[in-house]
């Protein structure tokens, strides 16, 4: 990898940091100059403006919890077992979040309004990715009957989905573990009321 390469993964990978941790509007490139070493100059030599780079501090984030995702679901085969996988990963993200600050993609859907149409749309990519993902794993355990055949995949995927993210910001706004232990307890339950055993 080139020395320019480099410097520009650094950069995205402090961006991706900071916007995380202060809001993509919040942030300046003055932050951004400070959290790097990087003079403006540096910064805008890698990238156009200040919206390019936090498209791509978003980007980084979503793959760092993509990473997380696929060494959760390794190894695991069932879909019980693999939605358990799912939980795990969200289960660390308050307190060892993939890049500081939290859920990159809370995060970025509380603050991607009209304002930030670009930032909206990754997010909407982001939160496709995980709905696919979820549906896929109820489709095989429905077509395997390790779950119930008259399971709605879709409610079920929506129901998924808003329980994960709002336990992550109960937790945050919290200070503590609590609503995501309940919500392990309780997919738990869950998931034993969707199981054909």
């Amino acid at each position: 990898m080139s020395k320019g390469a480099r410097t520009k993964e650094q950069l995205v990978e402090h961006a991706a940091a900071l916007f995380n941790q202060l809001g993509y509007q919040a942030a300046s490139i003055s932050d951004v100059m400070a959290a790097t070493g990087l003079q403006k100059g540096g910064i805008y030599r890698h990238f156009g403006s200040k919206d390019e780079l936090a498209l791509a501090a978003f980007d980084f984030a979503v793959e760092r919890m993509a990473e997380r995702f696929r060494e959760a679901l390794a190894g695991r085969c069932s879909a019980p077992d693999r939605l358990r996988g799912v939980l795990a990963v969200y289960q660390r993200l308050p307190v060892d979040p993939p890049v500081p600050g939290g859920c990159p993609l809370l995060n970025a859907a509380v603050e991607a309004d009209d304002a930030y149409p670009a930032l909206r749309e990754r997010a909407q990519i982001a939160l496709g990715g995980l709905k696919r993902l979820l549906r896929e794993i109820l489709k095989e355990g429905v077509a395997r009957a390790e779950l119930r055949a008259d399971l709605n995949v879709e409610r079920t995927v929506h129901v998924m989905v808003a329980s994960l993210e709002g336990a992550v910001m109960m937790c945050k706004l919290s200070g503590s573990q609590q609503s995501m232990r309940h919500l392990a307890e309780h997919w738990d339950d869950w998931l034993t009321s969707l199981s054909n055993d």
